[in-house]
């Protein structure tokens, strides 16, 4: 069976907005996939403001918010299939949509009204894909296995490198996956300390150095000590994190190589944790995510993981930008043939999950 979906994803790192135009292929329970198109469309300054600052709105204002991006969500979306000359060709979209509140396992929520993005497209539309894990107690993230799991089948550890760091552990007798620490929400915060929207390349951490005092504090932070399933809010790295380097007074170079050794530190702990689960004696880690990119993050996770025999492998640009992105139209796929989303294994839901709600408007 072959399915066209596009998936849309907005991170918390708030670069713009992820679409990615996917060809799936089930043939007996095994699936194959090709991206057939791909665009990150960047926020207007104004709309990025709009999403960051969405958490201090009132009700009224929020849903007013939620409808009026959802709308803007639809338009992209439009713009996306008549640019790439894919009218007729997409048969669902869906959209993971902003996060601003995840409070887990009271609730979770995403920007980007369903209907809306229906209305705009006239195509079915799947959200709210975190809601109903959520609501069987739950951490509702990450949910990208499902997608690595049906995808990736010889990968061990798949590591996301986003606004948050996200591992998954694809171990012989189940699945798990959770949020390891913020990464480059903050690497991006720090950098605008030198007026630079990103460290491209990661040049600036490597003309840094590390404060041994500062590390230690940052690797003392109780979430670090907490058992998974384990999720992060987008709050830990803005409101928890990112004041304790400010506070420190230390050069932007010095406060990005800190930080993103504490990155590489706090991935390969949960990596070594893992380990002994593995059959592999030289097990692969994908790294994916706009951090990837990141060439100073990268040696240093394989200056951490390669003493224990983890290859760290970064794959083709187009996979490194869009994975979620293409996930999220596979897990829309997924609710429209009414299967299994999210794995109570990796969020410690009371059972596996059929997530997302569809809108369908004709």
């Amino acid at each position: 069976m072959v399915y066209r979906a596009i998936g849309v994803m907005s991170g918390s790192s708030l670069d713009g907005l992820d679409l990615a135009f996917v060809e799936f292929e089930e043939n007996a329970g095994r699936w194959s996939f090709e991206i057939l198109e791909a665009d990150c469309l960047p926020y207007s300054s104004e709309w990025s403001e709009k999403l960051r600052n969405a958490i201090h709105l009132s009700a009224k204002d929020y849903m007013l918010l939620h409808a009026e991006y959802g709308h803007y969500i639809g338009k992209q979306v439009e713009q996306f299939m008549q640019a790439h000359e894919m009218q007729y060709q997409v048969a669902l979209v869906s959209s993971h949509g902003h996060t601003s509140f995840h409070m887990p396992p009271l609730m979770t929520g995403q920007l980007g009204d369903g209907a809306a993005i229906a209305a705009e497209t006239g195509l079915p539309v799947v959200t709210d894909l975190r809601a109903v894990d959520v609501a069987l107690g739950g951490q509702g993230a990450p949910i990208v296995p499902m997608g690595e799991k049906l995808l990736w089948r010889d990968h061990e550890f798949f590591l996301n490198l986003g606004g948050i760091a996200n591992l998954s552990v694809n171990r012989p007798d189940g699945y798990l996956a959770y949020d390891v620490c913020p990464a480059n929400r903050v690497l991006n915060m720090l950098a605008g300390i030198r007026f630079q929207t990103y460290d491209r390349g990661g040049t600036m951490a490597a003309s840094g150095k590390v404060l041994p005092d500062l590390l230690e504090q940052l690797d003392g932070l109780s979430y670090y000590a907490q058992p998974y399933p384990k999720s992060l809010a987008n709050d830990f790295g803005t409101d928890v994190v990112f004041p304790i380097l400010e506070r420190s007074g230390a050069s932007a170079e010095d406060l990005l190589c800190t930080f993103t050794e504490h990155v590489a530190q706090q991935v390969a702990r949960s990596v070594e944790h893992h380990l002994a689960d593995i059959a592999n004696p030289a097990p692969q880690l994908l790294a994916t995510g706009g951090g990837a990119f990141n060439e100073h993050l990268v040696s240093r996770l394989r200056a951490h993981l390669e003493p224990m025999r983890v290859q760290v492998v970064v794959p083709d640009p187009v996979i490194i930008n869009y994975k979620e992105a293409m996930i999220m139209a596979l897990l829309g796929v997924l609710r429209w043939r009414e299967e299994v989303t999210v794995l109570s294994s990796v969020t410690g839901a009371s059972r596996d999950s059929i997530g997302g709600a569809l809108w369908v408007t004709q």
